[in-house]
């Protein structure tokens, strides 16, 4: 980078390369911002999934209720707006899968269902709502993957006649008690904990921050959160730019 490159770069930005630079237990906790760079939809903005008109609103859909009494709309839905094809892991998720591989980054605790950060090489990647990538029958067990779920319309069916469940969690469903377990672990052992991408809304999951005791607290997020004014630093911008530059990505 020149010298007047670097020079129109955000001291924020620097501070948070130099607070990574010093860490040495860091765990990220992402949302749906991580990903929209990657093409997929957030679920809370404006153009978010929220804020487009169906025939249920979006809540209901994804709903341990819908999906129990009405099966075929929820696959319609749930294939046409939450099963992105074609998306790649955008410079957030490299850029993290870097940190982990020189050693400083612990965890990632992700919001989301996409199985990016995994695309971009993270081994320590802690689901709390689930994965689209994983499937099972409700009958027997057996796994299916997302191919077999995209072209198994209406509703996908195991060899045993059991239907076939998205592992994601659903509106009226707790979240998996070993993941938050571990999460919380891992949340209470890092020195600095970076929040990208998520407006701290979905809750129990952004209830977790509460176990943080570190001496760095990083919030990168396009708009402004609940706990703002606990951080050390605050980014307003885009969490690929940002990270990408904090961790020297080509």
């Amino acid at each position: 980078m020149s010298e007047e490159e670097n020079l129109r770069i955000p001291d924020s930005w620097k501070k948070l390369k130099r607070i990574l630079s010093d860490s040495k237990y860091i765990v990220f906790f992402g949302g749906a911002g991580v990903s929209t760079e990657s093409g997929v939809p957030d679920f809370r903005s404006v153009d978010g999934l929220y804020h487009q008109s169906y025939k249920y609103p979006p809540e209901t859909i994804l709903s341990h209720t819908f999906f129990m009494k009405n099966r075929e709309e929820f696959y319609r839905f749930y294939r046409d707006k939450l099963l992105i094809q074609g998306v790649e892991p955008n410079n957030a998720h490299r850029s993290l899968a870097k940190l982990e591989a020189e050693g400083k980054l612990k965890a990632v605790v992700t919001q989301n269902i996409d199985g990016l950060h995994q695309a971009a090489g993270s081994k320590a990647v802690y689901e709390l709502h689930g994965s689209i990538l994983r499937n099972y029958c409700m009958k027997c067990g057996k796994f299916y993957d997302l191919d077999y779920i995209l072209h198994s319309e209406p509703v996908p069916l195991c060899g045993c006649a059991g239907v076939v469940k998205p592992d994601v969690v659903l509106y009226e469903e707790g979240l998996n008690e070993d993941i938050i377990n571990e999460s919380v672990n891992h949340i209470m052992k890092a020195d600095t904990l970076i929040i990208g991408g998520t407006s701290l809304a979905v809750y129990p999951a952004a209830g977790l921050l509460k176990y943080f005791n570190g001496s760095n607290l990083a919030l990168i997020n396009k708009s402004t959160t609940p706990i703002d004014n606990k951080a050390n630093l605050v980014i307003n911008d885009s969490i690929g730019k940002v990270l990408a530059y904090c961790t020297d990505l080509v």
